[in-house]
């Protein structure tokens, strides 16, 4: 039996110390066709069991890839769909920290139908305790499935290669030309990493994680013990509004912030914070970047994508799968304009949409500059779900900007009576008293005092019950 493996020392970096208890240690495989019973196979090339991280049970399988280069056969795969069944039945998350060739060819169907049994246990397992990959070799073909089924995926990033396909076996591209299997382009053009890193960085993101996330959805919304004021005031908040992550920091208890996905679409910023001790989801519009040093790194658009909305929606669905209440930060006047994002920007926009007019966890829409149209009623407005709106004194809130308003209105009528018209528009309908007034906002607040009425908003939202139509699930 390997004792001193890397799958085995992955293990003991994730886990707390001297935590971890393995099961099904003695499994090999039971496959004897090519010269397999010659072969020793110690654990079937994977390592399965349980412990805790930060006093949080977990059930963690690491692949051994000095064991049939960690490929996945029958027995290996039968090791993993019981830790998922344990895991299931005790409320826990499941880790996977992969390192494999994939199917293994010497088993062929037997192999094809472990893979499906895999997927089978990560299908029931959704949504009903979290899900958490992080690769550390190659994840490819089968396996890259596998992978994407679950809820948060980390990536090593030098030596950790994700893909259904292998680059140099993509028509017209090679390795060289562009590595679609790497963690950097994984992370930023597809969308299917949450974090890149050393595997310590890994390590650490995973445990952060962990220790952020409900055990499982059966819980109502826990609260630990919160040592940060409720009653904090913000002074900073407005200055740093354009760039969320900041923004949600100074909200947040003790500046807990874990941001997913943080290369993908980077002009929506979802993240995880704390509000009062409970997990609170944040979505927000992103229109500047900044670096650890307050250097301007990118700018956006207040406008919203087709691969933001994507982003989004799968954060709401999982959210309101795990009964984590959800607050949007809204910045925002309308959706990208060019020709690759229109082919895909209605439906993304629906889907967001539909994830946050079906959640049904407590909804706080923040909106601290503007917002306009449907990009502004697709984005947790009060019209699609949201419990409260809470808004600043200058933000504006609209169909439009009133200079374009203006021109439509006025059209032919000369510029001085854009102009007039654009005023007129602006006092009647483009500002934050005019919405509240016909009841689309609840509370005009203060930026500093921000952190105060959104805790009290949950709060308030604590005992929320939504009934839902009877159905077995959408559509959309």
């Amino acid at each position: 039996m390997s004792t001193n493996s890397q799958a085995r020392q992955r293990i003991a970096s994730l886990l707390d110390e001297n935590s971890f208890v393995e099961i099904g240690a003695r499994v090999t495989a039971r496959n004897t066709d090519f010269n397999l019973k010659q072969t020793q196979t110690p654990s079937d090339g994977v390592i399965t069991g349980y412990g805790v991280i930060g006093g949080n049970l977990v059930y963690v399988y690491s692949q051994d890839a000095s064991v049939l280069n960690g490929s996945v056969g029958e027995m290996h795969a039968k090791k993993i769909v019981n830790l998922y069944d344990m895991a299931i039945k005790m409320g826990a998350p499941v880790i996977g920290l992969i390192e494999s060739s994939g199917l293994r060819l010497q088993e062929a169907t037997d192999a094809l139908n472990a893979f499906g049994e895999i997927y089978l246990r990560q299908a029931y397992a959704s949504g009903v305790i979290p899900q958490i990959n992080a690769i550390f070799g190659n994840c490819g073909g089968a396996l890259a499935i596998a992978s994407s089924m679950a809820d948060f995926t980390f990536m090593e990033e030098k030596n950790a290669k994700l893909f259904v396909t292998a680059p140099n076996c993509i028509d017209g591209n090679s390795a060289e030309k562009c590595d679609t299997s790497a963690a950097s382009f994984q992370a930023k053009e597809t969308g299917n990493v949450d974090f890149a890193g050393s595997e310590e960085e890994v390590f650490d993101a995973i445990r952060e994680l962990v220790c952020i996330l409900p055990a499982n959805n059966a819980g109502e919304y826990e609260y630990e013990e919160c040592e940060d004021d409720l009653n904090r005031a913000c002074p900073s908040l407005e200055a740093s509004a354009e760039d969320p992550v900041i923004a949600l920091s100074q909200i947040s208890d003790n500046a807990v912030v874990f941001e997913t996905k943080k290369e993908y679409a980077k002009e929506v910023v979802t993240a995880f914070i704390k509000l009062n001790g409970a997990t609170v989801g944040a979505v927000a519009n992103r229109t500047v970047l900044y670096d650890e040093n307050g250097e301007v790194v990118e700018k956006f658009e207040p406008l919203i994508g087709a691969n933001g909305c994507e982003k989004a929606a799968e954060f709401v669905n999982f959210c309101d799968a795990f009964e984590i209440p959800v607050l949007t930060v809204t910045n925002i006047k309308g959706f990208k304009t060019c020709k690759c994002n229109e082919k895909r920007m209605a439906k993304a926009a629906a889907k967001l949409t539909y994830a946050f007019a079906e959640a049904s966890v407590p909804k706080v829409n923040l909106i601290t500059r503007q917002a306009f149209g449907s990009a502004y009623v697709m984005f947790n407005s009060k019209s699609i779900g949201a419990d409260i709106t809470i808004a600043w004194p200058d933000a504006v809130i609209g169909s439009m900007d009133s200079k374009l308003a203006a021109q439509i209105i006025c059209e032919g009528q000369g510029s001085d009576a854009i102009n007039e018209c654009a005023k007129e528009y602006d006092s009647l309908q483009n500002n934050v008293e005019s919405a509240a007034k016909r009841g689309y906002v609840d509370e005009i607040v203060e930026p500093a005092d921000t952190r105060k009425y959104v805790i009290g908003a949950f709060e308030m939202l604590y005992s929320k019950f939504d009934a839902v139509p009877d159905k077995k699930h959408g559509t959309v």
